[in-house]
């Protein structure tokens, strides 16, 4: 699975999440906060979203990530 894969799988689910969210001009360095408005509960449904989705845990006590970089990366990680 590549970053690419991951990315598309993650605007998905942010499509599904959060339907009004612009993600046209989305990319790795996107804040999921700060540039696509996600909120701490959404943050936390995205991230079983993500797991699910990609078939993984994100670790416990894992740092939240700030871009969709960030989360393409830690599935990427936990995958390997």
């Amino acid at each position: 699975m590549t970053r690419e894969e991951v990315f598309e799988g993650l605007k998905e689910i942010l499509t599904n999440l959060r339907p009004a969210t612009d993600l046209s001009n989305a990319n790795f360095d996107t804040e999921l906060v700060r540039e696509l408005g996600v909120d701490s509960l959404t943050l936390m449904v995205l991230s079983l979203a993500v797991e699910d989705k990609f078939q993984m845990r994100f670790p416990d006590g894992a740092k939240a990530p700030v871009t969709v970089g960030e989360v393409c990366d830690a599935v990427l990680a936990a995958k390997n």
